[in-house]
């Protein structure tokens, strides 16, 4: 199947946001209603939880509902509070020698993704991130050169709490530093388990494992895949190669021999990089961020383009992705400004 990603600058809340939601609004919605409309947390209770974990962002909120028709369904589901559960898979590290970078696959089925790089500044702060449930980022950079990257955490309990990818769009606005965002991934809840991996401008670093009725756990640990230390979750660990995964970034972090490019193409083979669409998902992108420089690269194996807080440029790449996992790689094309 083909998908375009749009690369889109935006200031603040606007039409291109609310374009954006239009063309999203009927599969989001589905996903919303998946367990019927009671199993949703009512509007007042969702907004005030909103309010409550992440002040900062009611205005962006507000704005965004606004935007979206001021109806219930759009401003329950905007909070992305106690959502719809969903997995995916990924694989992410920090790079430490020279300059530092976190590099990430982001693995999921090219049906369910975005397909939408945003910069914007929404509170002043620039952010680049990979847009996910409409207003959340899947992995980005800030102006403090601030990285996140999320990873489903491989465990099935699901309970009160936020979306992760909204948990790190309000860590990208109000964050500098990796202690600041190790904070908030302490105070605010999230619904369903998962790791964050981080790196920011001074080359401090950190993985945290969240999620619901457990305390968030911090550690110095330069990499993540789809398990939170011991496997919790078996046959889904089997399906995702979460344990070879695991291993492939271990050695070649440790590897003395190892160089930073050598690194990263290496998101780009087995077992990092995965083309089996046809169980659900593959891996849709490679992204790496340089903390220094304040850029972002995002990776194919036939394409690339780079983007940075200082020069970001609108575009689109048309993306084909194999029907089945015998059907060849990702093919990107790309093309001019919207």
């Amino acid at each position: 199947m083909t998908v375009v990603l749009r690369a889109v600058d935006e200031d603040e809340p606007g039409d291109r946001w609310r374009d954006f939601f239009e063309a999203s609004r009927e599969s989001y919605a589905r996903w919303f209603l998946a367990e019927g409309d009671h199993a949703r947390p009512s509007y007042r209770e969702s907004s005030r939880a909103l309010k409550r974990h992440m002040p900062e962002l009611r205005h962006v909120y507000e704005a965004l509902v606004e935007l979206a028709g001021a109806g219930d369904q759009a401003a329950r589901l905007l909070t992305l509070y106690c959502p719809t559960p969903y997995l995916a898979g990924c694989s992410q590290a920090v790079w430490t020698r020279d300059t530092p970078f976190l590099v990430r696959n982001y693995d999921y089925s090219p049906n369910l993704w975005d397909a939408l790089l945003l910069r914007s500044r929404w509170l002043g702060r620039p952010v680049i991130g990979m847009s996910d449930s409409l207003w959340g980022v899947l992995d980005g950079i800030n102006d403090a050169g601030l990285v996140v990257s999320l990873a489903f955490g491989g465990r099935r309990d699901v309970g009160e709490g936020f979306a992760m990818p909204l948990i790190l769009r309000y860590v990208l606005e109000t964050c500098g530093t990796t202690a600041d965002a190790c904070a908030v991934l302490s105070r605010v809840p999230s619904h369903m388990a998962y790791t964050v991996t981080m790196l920011d401008g001074d080359a401090s670093y950190a993985t945290v494992f969240t999620g619901p009725g457990r305390e968030s756990v911090v550690l110095k640990r330069r990499y993540a895949t789809n398990h939170q230390g011991s496997i919790e979750w078996p046959r889904y660990a089997a399906a995702t190669a979460s344990e070879a995964r695991e291993r492939t970034l271990m050695n070649r972090l440790e590897d003395d021999d190892e160089t930073a490019a050598r690194f990263v193409s290496r998101f780009l083979e087995p077992p990092l990089f995965s083309t089996r669409f046809d169980h659900g998902w593959g891996t849709l992108y490679t992204a790496s961020y340089d903390s220094i420089a304040r850029a972002a690269g995002y990776r194919w194996p036939t394409f690339h383009f780079t983007q940075s807080i200082d020069r970001f440029h609108e575009m689109a790449v048309q993306i084909s992705y194999p029907t089945t996992s015998a059907a060849g790689l990702p093919v990107a094309a790309v093309g001019g400004g919207e």
